[in-house]
């Protein structure tokens, strides 16, 4: 298992459409900077806003184009079968290479939280804003929850390419998946409040999100990011039920993939 790890790890920094992901990743940093210019009064804030906003986008990017070059397009082309000839299961070949996109991730995560670290301390010169930002422990805290973010994507990704067998049907479908999950939470939240007085509108959705809520997880719960901008903690629990809520997801995808993959035919 641990050998198809370290194969994903150096597979993954190889791949074209890796390389360009990370070149957006690193490009979003730096718009990030930029858009410091936008708010004289608060342009850390601002900055460290608008950064959070691309790593999270760049890592979802990442997990599902790792997942495709190293699983996907290895079932697509068969040399899957190569790796299973030897007397590993199927579940090893599948966790392992999982356990490599994870490391990949952790090594994207910081070097663009890195590079965003730099932006969010040099930008401003000696300007003190009213609502200083806090780029200690709640900045590496906000890290982390994208970073779990982006493996609960993953997971799903991964799911997807060991049943799918259209090529870029992961990728899609991941992205479909991590837009959706970060946006359930506000959405569900605007229709308890009553849709701004919209009984139509919360009469129609309300009892389908909420079965939704059952299935799609509240990838929301991982965005930590008040608390590294604005200094405000998140409630009591929020962050342990955050992370044993996307712990639960990414097992129980692991389990339906391999299920599913133990049980497909490549010939």
């Amino acid at each position: 298992m641990w050998a198809f790890s370290l194969s994903a790890l150096r597979s993954g920094f190889r791949s074209r459409a890796v390389l360009l992901s990370l070149i957006l990743g690193i490009l979003m940093v730096g718009v990030a900077f930029l858009a410091a210019s936008f708010s004289p009064r608060q342009p850390k804030t601002v900055t460290i806003d608008v950064g959070f906003s691309g790593i999270r986008f760049s890592l979802v990017l990442l997990a599902v184009f790792w997942v495709q070059e190293l699983v996907g397009r290895e079932v697509e082309r068969r040399t899957v079968l190569y790796a299973l000839a030897y007397p590993i299961s199927r579940a090893a070949y599948l966790i392992g290479r999982f356990l490599g996109v994870v490391g990949l991730l952790v090594v994207a995560t910081g070097a663009l939280g890195g590079l965003l670290w730099l932006s969010v301390l040099f930008v401003a010169g000696h300007y003190t804003q009213g609502y200083p930002v806090d780029v200690g422990w709640p900045y590496l805290l906000v890290l982390v929850g994208l970073l779990i973010d982006a493996v609960v994507v993953a997971s799903f990704a991964l799911w997807i390419a060991s049943l799918s067998t259209v090529q870029m049907l992961p990728v899609a479908l991941g992205v479909v998946f991590a837009v959706a999950g970060k946006s359930l939470g506000s959405v569900l939240d605007y229709i308890e409040r009553g849709a701004d007085g919209d009984d139509a509108l919360v009469g129609r959705y309300g009892p389908v999100l909420r079965a939704v809520q059952h299935v799609l997880p509240d990838l929301s719960r991982l965005d930590w990011r008040f608390w590294a901008m604005y200094g405000t903690p998140p409630a009591d629990g929020a962050i342990l039920y955050g992370c044993v809520l996307a712990a639960g997801y990414v097992m129980l995808l692991l389990a339906l993939a391999v299920m599913t993959f133990r049980r497909r035919e490549f010939f």
